[in-house]
């Protein structure tokens, strides 16, 4: 028999600035907790920006503060998984705010899940996604592409991926990407040669999480749910 599809909130912000979606996660993340709202995916650009997780370690970050901010480069830490990475214009940023206790049994299979989209994802476009044994993310023959860190709180998780799409990949240079020192970031830019029309990969994350996680989409704006 056929598991009914639960509903899942889409709402793409465009491009903001790292702290406003952060704090917009939050009041979202609560009110999935109290479950006022159903499971929801934001989808974002962010201006650059540089986050570190709770285990990150600062000698990752291979740049000064004061030079980060000549350049126009915010820098947070936060409460997700994970080490140190670059947010910023042409990359895919997705926080899926969802309860993990319904349907999904820890963290571990959700965050593989969430691989399995941006492999799918990846497929569509001619390109081979792969997981890596003991090691989140994905990567392609050439280097990482995507990074993920989660957090959860009671139940319901947030932070999510980034996808690089159309990345000014010189703004990695900037930090040991992951805390991983022999790790290479790659584009799906880099790797076609050419601009990737962030809608059409837009479109394929939305089908492929609907899919994977057996979600009925629905497309909100901000106030719908806020």
């Amino acid at each position: 028999m056929q598991q009914q599809k639960s509903n899942l909130n889409i709402v793409d912000l465009e491009q903001k600035d790292y702290k406003e979606v952060w704090d917009l996660q939050k009041t979202i993340h609560q009110k999935r907790i109290e479950c006022t709202i159903d499971d929801t995916l934001l989808l974002v650009e962010h201006n650059p920006v540089i986050t570190m997780g709770k285990s990150g370690r600062v000698d990752n970050l291979l740049t000064p503060f004061k030079v980060l901010k000549e350049k126009g480069i915010d820098f947070y830490r936060i409460e997700r998984g994970g080490d140190v990475t670059y947010h910023g214009p042409g990359q895919l940023i997705g926080y899926p705010i969802f309860n993990i206790k319904k349907g999904l049994i820890g963290i571990k299979p959700f965050i593989e899940k969430i691989e399995d989209v941006i492999i799918a994802t990846l497929r569509e476009f001619g390109i081979n996604g792969k997981k890596k044994e003991k090691m989140i993310g994905v990567w392609t023959e050439t280097g990482k592409i995507c990074s993920i860190g989660i957090a959860v709180k009671r139940w319901v998780s947030f932070h999510g991926f980034a996808f690089n799409v159309n990345t000014n990949l010189q703004h990695f240079d900037y930090i040991v990407p992951c805390g991983l020192k022999d790790v290479t970031m790659v584009s799906m830019q880099k790797i076609l040669n050419n601009t990737v029309p962030l809608d059409k990969v837009k479109k394929s994350i939305i089908t492929n999480f609907s899919v994977l996680f057996n979600k009925e989409v629905k497309r909100r704006c901000l106030k719908e749910i806020i």
